[in-house]
């Protein structure tokens, strides 16, 4: 009998609202250190002397950080009762963001991102596996879609005031906020997040053997894929809707909020589609980004229609998170925090990815090509996506019959 049939069956609420709500608060917050740097990466560049290209690899060395650190400190933590390793991540979140404060000059900001970046993938990892175990099977997708709904909720909240506090007080502001809101997380954590059982870990050995699965590796690709082409455009979305869209700057903080309002809603419907439908709604929502990227590079230079693709493309970019953060975690049950925080490391080298190929991009074939070329990154994912269940279809056929 798990804790929650235990609780229900004594008459006690269940505690795992506020618990979810706590993994929330700390997703917020990271999700806030990881996005903010678009909204500001004019004001960096200029402030460290350097060009929105080099300042742009910044996300790529966030990314970097989170895709190698994340399997290591997994790894050397995996018996690390939960919830103190949650606190541990989120001390390493805030020394980070503190430091990039106080950062001379963009070695040393580097530097900080790497130190923030080092968190990230393994609370995400973790954290998923705490929420899908507090609830019923059914009900998994959406409970890591609450989780995942603080990456969301940064979108709307925290990354367009953060943009706002950087463009008005400065970058370094930016990053006390964050760090703000990092310990306010922290708080969160030791009060409301359980003393979790922990089970009994499988060895390394054991462990690894999950990845020997060629599906498994497939569907990290697809995460990789499908961040690389959100980090090939988002990552110079102010110097797109600024010089191609013709906004003005100031004006960015406000799409952005309504972007991270598409986000939100996407990260709810696509858990509740995960929910119906596993694997039918991984494959049609790439469809569905790849088609809008494509829209995108017509829309891209009329303001209203700008902003009305980047809401639906916001909503179809994040709604397809949770169902593939669910079917990895199924495909490596006996690892499912090493698997679900590869699947951070597979997005992040995706985002990396995704932020250097832009920059290529920017300087060899100019701004407006930065949607259709992240469109390529969705076809391919749809072409996997769909041929992994055209194959598990069959399969299913032959049993049955």
């Amino acid at each position: 009998m798990n804790s929650s049939q235990a609780q229900k069956l004594s008459g006690k609420k269940e505690p795992f609202p506020i618990a979810l709500l706590s993994l929330t608060l700390g997703a917020f917050a990271i999700g806030m250190t990881e996005f903010v740097i678009m909204g500001i990466l004019p004001n960096v560049a200029e402030d460290l002397h350097v060009s929105i290209s080099k300042a742009g690899q910044l996300i790529t060395g966030y990314a970097l950080g989170v895709a190698i650190g994340a399997p290591i400190l997994t790894i050397f933590t995996h018996r690390v009762p939960q919830k103190m390793l949650l606190c541990l991540l989120m001390f390493l979140f805030i020394l980070g963001n503190a430091f990039a404060i106080i950062a001379p000059n963009y070695e040393l900001l580097m530097g900080a991102r790497l130190l923030t970046a080092l968190c990230h993938g393994t609370f995400f990892g973790v954290g998923a596996v705490i929420a899908s175990k507090l609830v019923q099977a059914h009900k998994r997708a959406s409970a890591v879609a609450t989780m995942m709904a603080g990456l969301t909720i940064a979108n709307i909240v925290g990354v367009p005031v953060g943009t706002f506090i950087g463009q008005h007080l400065g970058w370094r502001a930016s990053f006390g906020a964050i760090t703000i809101m990092g310990l306010i997380a922290f708080i969160g954590i030791i009060i409301f997040i359980p003393k979790l059982r922990q089970e009994a870990s499988s060895n390394l050995t054991k462990q690894f053997s999950a990845f020997k699965q060629p599906k498994l590796l497939l569907f990290l690709l697809l995460s990789a894929l499908g961040c690389g082409s959100l980090f090939t455009v988002f990552t110079y979305i102010t110097p797109l809707l600024v010089d191609v869209t013709g906004f003005h700057e100031h004006s960015v903080t406000w799409i952005l909020v309504l972007y991270g309002c598409g986000v939100t809603l996407g990260n709810i419907v696509g858990g509740k589609l995960a929910d119906w439908k596993l694997m039918p709604s991984i494959f049609g929502i790439f469809a569905t980004i790849c088609v809008l990227l494509l829209i995108f590079t017509v829309t891209v230079k009329s303001p209203v229609a700008a902003v009305i693709t980047m809401f639906f493309w916001g909503a179809a970019a994040f709604a397809v998170m949770p169902g593939v953060q669910v079917k990895i975690m199924n495909l490596a049950h006996e690892a499912p925090a090493l698997a679900s925080t590869s699947n951070h490391s597979a997005a992040n080298l995706g985002n990396a990815f995704g932020a250097f190929l832009g920059g290529v991009v920017i300087t060899h074939m100019g701004l407006t090509s930065l949607p259709w070329i992240g469109a390529t990154f969705v076809a391919v994912a749809f072409i996997i996506g769909f041929s992994i269940y055209v194959v598990e279809s069959k399969g299913r056929s032959r049993v049955q019959a």
